[in-house]
């Protein structure tokens, strides 16, 4: 329906409010149109595209390597996450086999890049309800991840890391230390968020019993992610569908269990994302102590010197931070792709928002659309 139609079917006492596309709790440039009965939203519809940069239709005018620092921009609170993903697949369409010490750098800086995502997701939807401090602290010790990653890639938000059959470079000297380090500060740091944040009385009242996503909605929607888990359903591709090394570490999968409220609020929402940055650290861990110190190799020694897939098709998929992140690539031989389609988190999500929405109170909007957690570089792509 057209905005001329849709004021035309107005009622009476309704009245439709414009929320974005520049408003602080949209994250990006989102535009909500609401349809509101005094102070319940009776509809709610997502408009998008602000951000629309033609990435795949771009994709087929690319070569391989031309194409990874584009997936940076898609969501890129997770750029690692992105070439992950990406390159997975043009390893897949080539069958490259990828070094053992690769892969271990692989999964650690995903990783971080996941704990340093869901610090930004937790920060801003604490100042989304209201409160300063945790957007502070959580921006505080995301620096710390980002000073890493400006030491290993020389960037600090959008890395062209991670390439077909390797990565840019080796971890520098003492680098498993340094993420060693942070491990031991940040421990106490989430200990002393959980005291500030999570069981806030004021934070609660504002997110239990609101925006319920219940499980079986969920997965009609197609919801990935801390969205799908927070309604307690179980579902993550390092486990169900696994991928690069992730099989040989333990860490478990949080699920929404309704603590405060009930399963599938934002406050369950926002629970896993904490939840979901230990089981990171425990991965972190483990990958650093079973880290091949020994192996001297070139991180590039699987890196073709030229990327010429055989023809052929390939969907592959990853759990980033925001959800399954899928790409799938068709090659007709060439160097650049034939067709690249991207399955975005991000934009599955948000699709759930007008369901979400229906019946509540205006000011639950804010709440519900920080706990989906969108990047609109993604959705829009």
């Amino acid at each position: 329906m057209s905005e001329n139609q849709s004021v035309h079917h107005l009622h009476t006492e309704e009245m439709i409010m414009n929320m974005g596309p520049q408003h602080p709790s949209t994250h990006g440039v989102l535009r909500l149109e609401l349809v509101t009965d005094g102070e319940v939203v009776k509809r709610i519809t997502p408009h998008i595209g602000y951000l629309h940069r033609c990435f795949e239709k771009h994709g087929e005018e690319l070569t391989y390597p031309m194409i990874i620092p584009f997936t940076d921009r898609l969501d890129y609170l997770a750029s690692m996450n992105n070439n992950h993903a990406f390159v997975l697949g043009v390893e897949k369409l080539m069958s490259i086999e990828v070094p053992r010490k690769v892969e271990f750098i692989r999964v650690i800086t995903a990783e971080l890049q996941r704990i340093a995502s869901h610090l930004v997701a937790i920060g801003t939807f604490g100042a989304d309800i209201g409160a300063v401090t945790p957007f502070l602290w959580t921006f505080r010790d995301r620096e710390i991840i980002l000073n890493l990653f400006e030491e290993l890639t020389g960037a600090r938000m959008l890395y062209n890391y991670m390439w077909p059959g390797g990565v840019a470079r080796d971890f520098p000297a003492g680098f498993q230390q340094k993420i060693s380090d942070f491990i031991r500060y940040f421990r106490p740091k989430m200990k002393d968020l959980n005291t500030l944040l999570t069981g806030n009385h004021i934070f609660i009242n504002r997110t239990a019993y609101v925006g319920v996503l219940p499980a079986e909605v969920a997965i009609n929607y197609n919801c990935t992610g801390p969205v799908l888990r927070g309604s307690g359903v179980k579902w993550d591709l390092r486990k169900n569908d696994p991928y690069s090394i992730y099989p040989e570490f333990e860490f478990e999968i949080p699920v929404g269990h309704g603590e405060m409220g009930k399963v599938g609020d934002c406050w369950d929402r926002y629970h896993i994302r904490a939840l979901e940055i230990e089981q990171s650290l425990r991965i972190i861990e483990q990958a650093i102590d079973k880290f091949p110190v020994d192996d001297t190799s070139d991180v590039q020694a699987a890196v073709p010197r030229r990327i010429k897939p055989p023809v052929g098709e390939v969907y592959v998929r990853a759990e980033n931070p925001r959800g399954e992140l899928g790409f799938y690539i068709i090659s007709d031989g060439g160097t650049k792709p034939f067709r690249v389609k991207v399955k975005s988190p991000c934009f599955v999500n948000l699709a759930v928002l007008p369901a979400l929405s229906k019946g509540i109170m205006v000011s639950d909007i804010v709440a519900i659309l920080g706990s989906i957690d969108i990047v609109l570089g993604e959705v829009d792509r």
